[in-house]
């Protein structure tokens, strides 16, 4: 008979469960239910119970995860031990967590192991001549136009209003999106959307107005579409000239800018 997953207490209020491979080959259903019990007793005496699953382990992902352990994430070169170091995921359950079998409970067990994407917005905001403003980074040699990283529940909209007052001081309400670009994985950053929405036309007296983050931002100026080429990065570039675009041709989608 398959040996019972094994619970022991590795902190305070903490405790770990193991399950033997030969589980994983069980049917699916029974050996969710023998971990799910085995769980739900730990909780009884515990705060939390985590389990620590081989990145290789899609089984033993999946036994996790259906027996209402949260995906927590990634703890990377822990050591084995025959001194190796090895990846492990974490998946955890907490007495406070909703139980799976109600609504809010399996909504936030999905939402712990989906996969989610970064989000960038950025503005597109013209002078009179229709030079584009762009922002001449501290952390990299080419220019972008000015924006960031949507936070976590926030409006991508409301985000690159936030972000172009905390970098420029200024303030623009941002208009209707213009492009949408996926942006591949590309060194060392996971893949994204970066979506450019309308910032209107501005005087370039604009800029005798702006406050930067000096920290993020070294210098801010309007390009000519040539200008923006030689200070961009190509991908940049090309979603630029994507967004100005889709002033007259409506809203578009790219990829890398293409």
């Amino acid at each position: 008979m398959t040996p019972e997953p094994v619970v022991r207490t590795v902190g305070e209020g903490v405790a770990r469960v193991t399950w033997s491979v030969e589980l994983a080959t069980e049917e699916f259903r029974v050996a969710v239910g023998r971990v799910s019990a085995v769980v739900e007793e730990a909780l009884r005496v515990h705060a939390r119970v985590e389990a620590w699953v081989s990145p290789d382990d899609a089984v033993g992902q999946r036994l996790a995860t259906w027996a209402g352990m949260h995906r927590e994430g990634v703890m990377r070169g822990v050591p084995d031990p025959g001194g190796a170091a090895r990846d492990l995921v974490v998946y955890a359950r907490v007495v406070a967590d909703a139980p799976v079998g109600e609504p809010a409970g399996f909504r936030a067990l999905l939402n712990s192991f989906l996969p989610r994407k970064r989000a960038i917005s950025q503005l597109l905001l013209r002078d009179p001549s229709g030079r584009v403003l762009m922002c001449r980074l501290t952390y990299k040699r080419d220019w972008d136009l000015p924006g960031g990283v949507v936070e976590v529940g926030e409006s991508p909209q409301l985000a690159v209003g936030r972000e172009v007052e905390e970098e420029l001081g200024l303030v623009v309400a941002p208009g209707r999106l213009l492009l949408t670009d996926w942006l591949p994985s590309w060194g060392g950053w996971d893949d994204a959307l970066c979506l450019v929405f309308d910032g209107g036309v501005v005087e370039e007296s604009v800029l005798e107005t702006v406050v930067r983050e000096e920290r993020e931002i070294a210098g801010v100026q309007f390009c000519a579409p040539d200008e923006v080429r030689r200070h961009a990065a190509d991908f940049t570039a090309r979603r630029v000239e994507a967004a100005l675009a889709a002033l007259a041709d409506g809203p578009g989608y790219t990829e890398s800018g293409r």
